[in-house]
């Protein structure tokens, strides 16, 4: 499969939207897509701080939780647990193309990578750590506390304004032969740039080829296909709310040698395990569910685009592997969502424009390539304080974050890209053309409203569900 990404990106450069069909059939699998729990309309532009529930997640969860049995039992209930839990982790170790290592469920992202940072620091040795700017707190405030800890340098990469992201170079440049650990977020989850995660790990393994690696994919895996066989690092996260799954869960997966490490374990357990007391069996239900949606989208997605067959399936087998379905799907889901992103940027091509093209409207770290993104945008309106923004957009029934310097999780990464504050629109690939443009809309008419200009009902909420 090396390369195959390349090709389709160069094929579709500005994405491809679901055929109507299957758009159909992706909105009836979620929940609460076009409204609220109360059942009022709404757009849900937050998907970087949760994405929508599959309703087979939600419901597999409630079925799970539900029985009382302990899985460290013999009976056959008990077995059964077992048997979804190891399914569960052969699901992750395929969606991240891993082979062997250990899953460790958390519960939350955050917590597993505390612990993946805490083990590594504290047990191997070297001078300093390297991080990034961009990272989220719980990787970034993890490095500097065990930097601090252990007595070692931190090293941060700084953030490339013109592109959002973090390049090779800034990296690669900070590591040294004794450097203990390296941990790199896979995409900002502020401007939506992914990190070139491939080039980092040759180049900074060409250099120590021992160093341990650690990745934050929390905010890159539900629109984009990890490749471990590509990319081999030493832990990597991911947060199933984040990733059409449930609250309550952190899932992360660690080579052999890092969950060798010392670490917070029972002592009766094997070497490499790293959960502590009972893992919830849901954990894995849930994870089991998000693969088989996503394996589902790429069956849909081998039948409607076979240079996407060819390039999966170079050897002609009659039928996919579960990988290459999954493969598939999340290239498709990938397709769909940097059409949505040309589209939030350039509008429809004929009356209304886009975020580029819309006066009073920033679209701030807006690197022309949309291959290089994910579907986050950052923007500002002029004359109108973020948090006010987002306050706008919320009475015209549509959800958005504000990104500003006052909060814990934003100053740090703003601050490297010389902003105070910006709106984070995040659709994600439940998302119809439709909802795009009833987006572009509300964006007009709240400049309208800051310059003074006359409002029209049609764009208010009761409009926006498509």
């Amino acid at each position: 499969m090396a390369g195959h990404d390349d090709a389709i990106a160069a094929r579709y450069p500005q994405g491809l939207l679901f055929p109507e069909a299957v758009m159909r059939q992706v909105r009836e699998r979620f929940l609460q897509v076009d409204h609220n729990h109360a059942g009022r309309p709404r757009m849900y532009f937050d998907n970087a701080g949760g994405s929508f529930r599959l309703k087979a997640a939600v419901e597999r969860f409630a079925q799970i939780d539900a029985v009382p049995d302990n899985t460290e039992r013999i009976h056959p209930v008990a077995r059964e647990l077992q048997a979804i839990q190891a399914a569960g982790s052969d699901d992750l170790r395929m969606m991240l193309n891993a082979q062997g290592g250990s899953v460790h469920a958390a519960l939350t992202a955050s917590g597993a990578m505390f612990e993946m940072v805490r083990a590594i620091a504290l047990n191997v040795p070297g001078t300093n750590l390297v991080t990034t700017v961009l990272e989220h707190p719980s990787s970034y405030d993890a490095m500097e506390r065990y930097a601090a800890e252990t007595g070692r340098e931190l090293r941060v990469a700084p953030s490339n304004p013109a592109t959002g992201g973090v390049d090779v170079d800034a990296v690669v440049r900070l590591v040294d032969a004794d450097t203990t650990l390296l941990n790199v977020i896979y995409a900002s989850n502020i401007s939506g740039a992914k990190l070139d995660l491939e080039r980092i790990v040759a180049a900074a393994r060409a250099i120590k080829p021992d160093l341990y690696i650690v990745v934050d994919a929390v905010q890159h895996a539900p629109h984009g296909l990890i490749d471990l066989q590509k990319t081999p690092v030493d832990g990597i996260n991911i947060a199933p709310y984040k990733f059409f799954g449930c609250r309550g869960s952190g899932l992360a997966w660690l080579s052999r040698r890092a969950a060798a490490l010392p670490h917070h374990k029972l002592s009766a357990k094997p070497e490499g395990f790293w959960d502590l007391g009972s893992s919830s069996p849901w954990q894995f239900a849930v994870v089991t569910e998000i693969a088989d949606y996503v394996c589902w989208l790429g069956r849909e997605a081998l039948r409607e685009l076979p240079e996407l067959a060819a390039a999966l399936q170079p050897d002609g087998a009659a039928e996919p592997s579960r990988r290459a379905l999954f493969a598939a799907g999340i290239e498709r889901i990938m397709l769909h969502e940097r059409a949505l992103l040309a589209r939030l940027l350039e509008g429809d091509g004929a009356a209304r424009p886009g975020l580029r093209g819309m006066p009073g409207v920033q679209v701030f770290l807006d690197h022309p390539d949309l291959t290089l993104r994910d579907l986050i945008i950052a923007i500002g309106i002029d004359g109108v304080d973020c948090t006010q923004a987002v306050h706008a957009y919320g009475l015209r029934g549509v959800t958005v974050y504000e990104r500003s310097v006052a909060s814990l999780y934003s100053r740090r990464m703003l601050d490297s890209f010389g902003l105070t504050g910006a709106v984070r629109v995040s659709p994600l690939h439940c998302h119809t053309a439709g909802d795009v443009d009833a987006f572009l809309r509300v964006t007009e008419e709240i400049v309208q409203a800051q310059r003074g200009a006359p409002v029209f009902e049609s764009n208010r909420a009761s409009a926006l569900v498509q």
